[in-house]
């Protein structure tokens, strides 16, 4: 059996989404930018794409800028804010995705703002408190906090987060690659300025993405070189992609409810025949407890053990994709930055299983079962 368990990475592409794509592959190829009839009704393709996202999000089409991915969406909006609101100081997290942090870092290495670090939980949730303080001595800062965090699952209370920003007149800024599409956004009611989206992570095509930019916190282009996406992004836009994207969000909102039910049932599952299976288990940060985490995300906590120097390559030998944090970080040397910040003299091991409205009862007994092997536990 082959096992794939690392949606939180990427997702399968969804049949119909490559359906929607097909015909801006071979036949409707025109330029957007073109004004004959060829690049006119690309255009309008496009614009009916950004309309029904719109729709979606509860917010206006102008408000929705399309990029290549979330990492160009969060580094747009961090550095274009900075420069648009003359933002001196940032507040963040030690647990940010890397396109938040590492940008962050080098706006701060460059002398263009200082960084603050907001207090977490002992599980990794923000400490509502210190941020307000952190507020307080910096009133019109930039706020970059992820709506939910990828590798442990934690739900950050956004409401709350975004009243303080009003607060405090902060340029919020959420990173909610992990949640869109996955759970509802209102933005006429969710006080945010600034949000990144990755198509790939609800069963669309790699490579696309967009911004949310509140109409009343217009930022200055990222991307120079053409006046496409409200001259905010210049670079043809990449069509297909664009029609993927809308797609796969339309269905994710079409059958909402439904996927959420299965996949919290498959993570349920696997919480319970893991803490009935092998010894010592635990989960990290919030990623155990159905309701403060993502319904997609389960961070395993494994025993001290010669185990869990190969568990990765074990795993993918008995047909089974997990990971052990950011797909992002792959190819580092270096451990997961999230659970280095959280738990620094642990010696655990860890494995990230993330789930799909693809995967299967079946397939959740068959992983456990050959983590129980691989720990040479009884079952």
């Amino acid at each position: 059996m082959r096992v794939y368990l690392d949606n939180a990475a990427t997702t399968p592409l969804d049949p119909e989404v490559f359906e929607a794509m097909k015909p801006f592959l071979l036949e409707d190829f025109g330029n957007p930018s073109s004004t004959h009839s060829h690049g006119r009704k690309v255009r309008a393709a496009i614009e009916s794409a950004r309309k029904k996202i719109a729709e979606l999000l509860n917010c206006t089409p102008g408000e929705i800028i399309f990029t290549s991915g979330g990492t160009e969406a969060d580094n747009a909006i961090i550095r274009s804010a900075v420069e648009t609101y003359s933002i001196q100081h940032a507040i963040s997290s030690p647990i940010e995705h890397h396109a938040v942090t590492h940008t962050l870092n080098l706006l701060e290495k460059q002398g263009a703002l200082k960084v603050s670090h907001v207090q977490l939980t002992s599980s990794g949730d923000v400490d509502l408190n210190h941020l307000e303080d952190l507020l307080k001595a910096h009133p019109n800062a930039l706020v970059s906090l992820m709506h939910a965090n990828n590798e442990i699952g934690n739900l950050l209370d956004i409401e709350a987060v975004g009243a303080l920003c009003e607060k405090y007149k902060a340029y919020f800024h959420s990173d909610t690659v992990q949640t869109i599409g996955h759970y509802r956004h209102d933005l006429k009611k969710l006080k945010v300025h600034g949000m990144a989206a990755a198509a790939h992570k609800f069963h669309g095509p790699k490579g696309v993405g967009f911004m949310y930019i509140h109409k009343d916190k217009k930022i200055h282009p990222f991307m120079q070189g053409g006046a496409q996406e409200r001259n905010l992004r210049g670079g043809t836009e990449n069509v297909s992609g664009i029609m993927g994207l809308a797609k796969a969000l339309e269905i994710c909102y079409q059958h909402l409810d439904e996927h959420r039910t299965l996949i919290e049932g498959l993570k349920k599952r696997m919480i319970k025949k893991l803490n009935d299976t092998m010894p010592g288990v635990s989960f990290h940060g919030n990623s155990g407890n159905l309701e403060t985490s993502l319904y997609t995300v389960l961070n395993v906590s494994l025993p001290e053990s010669e185990e869990n120097e190969m568990l990765l390559f074990n795993l993918d030998l008995a047909g089974i994709s997990a990971s052990g944090g950011s797909a992002c970080s792959s190819g580092a040397t270096t451990g997961s930055h999230v659970l280095g910040a959280l738990y620094p003299s642990s010696k655990r091991g860890a494995v990230r299983f993330s789930f799909s409205k693809y995967n299967t009862p079946e397939e959740v007994d068959y992983v456990v079962d050959k983590l129980a092997e691989i720990y040479k536990v009884s079952v």
